[in-house]
């Protein structure tokens, strides 16, 4: 995907909205700034060296309780400043246990 070849609309901040990112095991934590969101990804200011985001697929923490968050994956780095995707889970798959029978 090439940079400028967006669906979603940016919404990019007035002033620094910190953030955190968190390996899905929780073994890591990296603070970071929000530059611009999308209803499909966000681009981040990280703060901290990247060798950690080797893993790919992380959380973007948005609350300090981490009650608000987004799975993401990578998509590119330049520097210190990132671009991630949303990853979002189809809800419309089905269930992979068989449909039982009712008995009469």
């Amino acid at each position: 995907m090439a940079y400028g070849d967006r669906q979603s609309t940016r919404v990019q901040f007035e002033h620094r909205y910190p953030v955190n990112l968190m390996g899905v095991d929780g073994t890591w934590r990296r603070a970071c700034v929000m530059l611009d969101v999308s209803a499909t990804g966000a681009r981040l200011e990280v703060e901290g060296t990247l060798d950690v985001l080797r893993a790919q697929e992380f959380f973007l923490l948005l609350s300090t309780t981490g009650l608000a968050f987004r799975r993401c994956e990578l998509v590119r780095i330049d520097g210190n400043i990132i671009g991630v995707h949303f990853v979002v889970h189809d809800k419309k798959r089905k269930s992979s246990r068989p449909a039982q029978s009712e008995k009469a």
